[in-house]
C-alpha cells in the first residue's frame, strides 16, 4: 500500500480511540513495519513531579508498538505482551514513539520502540519498549 494512504489509513484508525484523541496523540509517519507517532506534552499528562505519567509514556510505545505491526499483520492486531524501560522522566514539550517491526510471522510480530522527549528542540531518550503484536482470531487479511 502506498505510504500516503497507510498513514491515512492509520490516522482513521487513531481518530477511533477515545484516550488517544483525548490526549491529543497525532500518527506522524507510517510505512511497512514502521511507525512514528507523537503525543504533545501539556499539563493534563503530567504527574505531581512535573514528569509525563509513565502510563502516557508507555501508551505512546504500546499504540507505536501495535502500529507498526499491524502494518506487516493486516491491520486487525492488539498487543499480547509489552515492557517498558524508563531511562529518564520525560519533561519538555512532546513525546515522540518510534517503532519497527524486528520479526513477523503469519499471526505475530515482535516490535521495538524508543519514546523521546523532544526539549528546547532536541529528542532526549526516555524510554525503550518491545512487545508481541498479534493478529485477532479471525481476522486474517482484514483491512
Amino acid at each position: 500500500m502506498d505510504e500516503t494512504l497507510l498513514l491515512q489509513k492509520g490516522q482513521a484508525f487513531l481518530a477511533l480511540q477515545p484516550f488517544s484523541v483525548l490526549i491529543g496523540a497525532e500518527l506522524h509517519a507510517l510505512s511497512t513495519g514502521k511507525c512514528e507517532l507523537h503525543v504533545p506534552v501539556t499539563p493534563h499528562i503530567l504527574q505531581q513531579n512535573g514528569f509525563v505519567h509513565g502510563g502516557v509514556v508507555s501508551y505512546a510505545a504500546d499504540n507505536a508498538l501495535t502500529y507498526a505491526g499491524g502494518t506487516v499483520l493486516d491491520w486487525a492486531v492488539v498487543t499480547s505482551e509489552f515492557k517498558i524501560n524508563y531511562v529518564r522522566p520525560a519533561i519538555g514539550e512532546r513525546l515522540i514513539a518510534r517503532a519497527e517491526v524486528v520479526h513477523a510471522g503469519k499471526s505475530q510480530a515482535v516490535c521495538r520502540c524508543d519514546v523521546f522527549v523532544v526539549a528546547a528542540g532536541q529528542e532526549k531518550l526516555c524510554a525503550v519498549a518491545q512487545g508481541t503484536i498479534v493478529r485477532l482470531p479471525g481476522q486474517a487479511g482484514a483491512t
